[in-house]
């Protein structure tokens, strides 16, 4: 029984590619370091962007892909990732010289060989890994630690997410060494993967973070209609201010002690610059307490 190939996105597309040039069937940790080194060094314009996890370079956008593949019926519900017997290819669905180069270049490379070449030329990739220790020599595991941000200067960061995937905004987090994630946002839901309390939360821990949410700092949704402009925002935020940041003393008191006590915080929202967020204005109103003495960094 064959099946037939319903819309791809172009993601979808590359895992499904790189699988038929493998022989259809890969295991985990070798087919997220060919997903790594052929988005990295054979497309203009990475499909899919990786951390540093528990076996090196590592995509949650990847398994989320996965799982769309196993329901439309094109990956088989394994623990590795294997192509459905049967599936049906259309001719023109691929690049086929782009991943036989690839394919070519690096299938002699497998297992513990293929993470240690990846190792040695992407490192910042290795620093959170559980292996590293067994395949590397000393001297490599030295330029690995190097790699490894080790600042520790108490500060108060503010990030967004919009216009970023996860793996962009989980390394700007891990880049500067945030070591708790606060969520000020009223109702934590996303329709971007990654970005909804439940997922959010459990990779930020997975990746040695605390995340805690502070709802009670987060605007109302229907507050946030009909913004269109700066001054928009400017006289939505400047009551935010007056009215409710004044109301939530306690919220901003429980903030102000999570950074005392974790030095690193990053306080998020959706907007990609703090001007356009509220998150700007608990910054603010933090930096004028008596007791205030942290760098504030909008990254």
């Amino acid at each position: 029984m064959s099946t037939s190939i319903p819309n791809l996105n172009y993601r979808q597309k590359t895992v499904l590619g790189l699988l038929k040039a493998f022989g259809g069937r890969l295991p985990n940790i070798d087919f997220q370091k060919y997903l790594f080194l052929f988005t990295t060094e054979f497309e203009k314009k990475p499909s899919f962007e990786f951390i540093p996890y528990r076996f090196g370079c590592f995509s949650f956008q990847s398994y989320a892909d996965k799982r769309r593949l196993i329901e439309i019926g094109a990956l088989q519900d394994s623990e590795d990732w294997r192509l459905q017997d049967g599936f049906k290819w259309r001719a023109d669905l691929f690049e086929d010289d782009l991943y036989a180069r690839f394919q070519k270049r690096y299938v002699a490379l497998k297992g513990d060989k293929l993470v240690q070449d990846l190792y040695r030329r992407y490192p910042y990739y290795a620093i959170n890994s559980e292996i590293v220790e067994r395949l590397m020599t000393s001297e490599e595991i030295a330029a690995i630690d190097a790699r490894r941000s080790s600042t520790a200067q108490p500060c108060l960061f503010t990030i967004g997410y919009e216009g970023d995937s996860f793996e962009g905004y989980l390394n700007r987090l891990i880049k500067n060494n945030v070591r708790t994630l606060v969520d000020v946002r009223r109702n934590p839901l996303s329709r971007k993967y990654g970005f909804s309390k439940k997922t959010l939360s459990e990779t930020v821990r997975k990746l040695g973070m605390e995340y805690v949410h502070i709802p009670e700092l987060g605007i109302a949704s229907e507050k946030r209609q009909e913004l269109n402009t700066q001054s928009d925002y400017d006289r939505l935020f400047d009551s935010y201010e007056k009215v409710e940041l004044r109301q939530n003393k306690a919220a901003l008191d429980q903030l102000a002690g999570i950074v005392a006590d974790r030095k690193r915080v990053a306080i998020t929202c959706f907007e990609a610059h703090a001007c356009m967020c509220h998150r700007g204005r608990v910054a603010k109103a933090l930096s004028t307490r008596t007791d205030w003495s942290y760098i504030i960094q909008h990254i």
